[in-house]
């Protein structure tokens, strides 16, 4: 059986009927049946896809900051 290669938008999107099912009261063998994946692949696209980590939001932040100060620096 080949392996199938998911999309960025199918992982984003079976991650959120996780959520859901999770929500709802299920168990989570009963949520990767659903989304038909087993249990590696959930938390390897967690680890990818579900929300910054603190230090990819630090990133962030200081690229915002050094962005605004390079527009003051570069006059209009």
């Amino acid at each position: 059986m080949p392996i199938k290669k998911h999309k960025p938008y199918e992982i984003v999107g079976k991650l959120r009927e996780v959520g859901t099912v999770l929500a709802q009261g299920a168990s989570t063998a009963e949520a990767y049946r659903r989304i038909a994946v087993r249990e590696q692949p959930y938390y390897r696209w967690c680890n990818e896809y579900c929300g910054p980590k603190t230090n990819q939001a630090r990133r962030m932040k200081d690229l915002e900051q050094e962005n605004q100060r390079l527009r003051r620096a570069i006059p209009a």
